[in-house]
């Protein structure tokens, strides 16, 4: 952990105040380092941070639909990219179709998050069924393919050359971290043993981005049994929201669920309001110096995020403040429920991230830059 240089101070007038009660609006942006984690500042600004009026360059945030991008292919190491860079891959993949063959990632470990849909993963550990919400970790090295009911969609996270564990309690804000024992793990059970076969079956391997097929005379699949801990596990979202009773803090917003080297993955869950109003507060400006965010949104709607709907994404790298879309602060908008509804997937990348340009210009809402140029007038 680096030694910050820490020195606690306060300048000036820290009121904000958006009703105009102390003469002046003020509007909050938090500068953070290491994710927040680190040392941060609360600067009060006379204009809104994201108030501009144009904005030029690769530096800009975007916006997809991930939902707009085609079916396939039928191996999901080959799906749709979206963000990389030399220690990560962040893939779409939408499928009805049972796999025919086996896939195995060499590069990393993959998490899966399911957004749509259900069904039955079958790897080498055992029989798993998912269901929409579920993280599903699997260990690099580790052959697997699923059956799905229906329509399927995966976003699909790689920690290259690197694998996911869980967050350190003594980072993680409250110290509050995911309990283990949430985790489900694979059975052998009659499911896994009766797809079981002795026809021809294929391993298809990624390794350096490049596609390696292995064939056998029968499914590889066949474990009569397994012990040990190492294994593939499955989390989730509703197993992470709390509900807040007489007397308790409020739960956090956001859990930092799993780490690799140089990215965080964050489950922002359901959320009761704050204070004694019970009312949800608008969040501040940030401006996240260290990071890459990318926030994938599952379901809900988005208190903070106007016309951004479940299925889309947000691009937000670090070097530019953001935060609540003008509509937030409307009064119509402050008057939410006492608890939300909001769930999404956020990834924090310590290395920069690159868009895949290949995406389809129809799944990405090239106006998204320009929902902030009102910022001013709405507030």
């Amino acid at each position: 952990m680096k030694n910050w240089i820490r020195l606690p101070n306060s300048e000036g007038n820290c009121i904000p105040a958006k009703d105009g009660s102390s003469g002046q609006k003020l509007y909050q942006r938090e500068v953070g380092r290491s994710g927040f984690r680190g040392p941060s500042a609360q600067i009060y600004h006379r204009h809104p941070p994201a108030g501009w009026v144009t904005f030029e360059g690769p530096l800009r945030p975007r916006a997809f639909t991930l939902g707009k991008l085609s079916a396939g292919p039928a191996c999901p190491l080959q799906a749709r990219r979206v963000l990389f860079n030399d220690e990560m891959e962040l893939r779409y993949w939408k499928t009805e179709t049972k796999m025919h063959a086996l896939a195995r990632n060499a590069d990393g470990d993959m998490l899966l998050f399911v957004h749509e849909g259900e069904g039955a993963l079958f790897c080498d550990y055992g029989h798993l069924p998912f269901r929409d919400g579920d993280y599903i970790l699997l260990p690099r090295g580790t052959s697997w393919r699923i059956e799905p009911h229906g329509t399927c969609e995966f976003m699909m996270i790689e920690a290259t050359g690197d694998a996911f564990g869980l967050p350190d309690p003594n980072t993680v804000p409250g110290g509050v971290s995911v309990d283990p024992m949430r985790f489900t793990l694979p059975q052998i059970d009659d499911a896994f043993r009766a797809q079981q076969d002795d026809a021809f079956w294929e391993i298809h391997i990624k390794r350096r981005g490049a596609i390696s097929t292995l064939t056998y005379p029968y499914n590889p699949l066949d474990a009569a049994g397994w012990e040990g801990d190492l294994c593939v596990v499955k989390l989730n979202w509703r197993d992470l929201a709390q509900r807040s009773a007489s007397g308790q803090n409020v739960p956090p917003a956001a859990h930092c669920t799993f780490v690799a080297k140089s990215l965080s993955v964050s489950t922002f869950v359901p959320k009761v309001g704050e204070g004694k109003s019970g009312m949800l507060r608008v969040p501040f400006y940030h401006s996240n110096e260290d990071v890459d965010e990318f926030v994938f949104y599952h379901r809900g709607e988005f208190f903070s995020r106007g016309e951004i709907k479940a299925g889309m994404a947000t691009f937000h790298p670090s070097g530019f403040p953001h935060g609540p879309h003008p509509c937030s602060y409307q009064e119509k908008m402050i008057e939410v429920p006492i608890e939300t509804e909001e769930v999404a997937v956020m990834i924090d990348s310590m290395s920069f991230l690159n868009v895949d340009e290949t995406i389809p210009a129809g799944a990405e809402w090239k106006a998204y830059v320009k929902t902030w140029e009102k910022a001013e007038e709405t507030l």
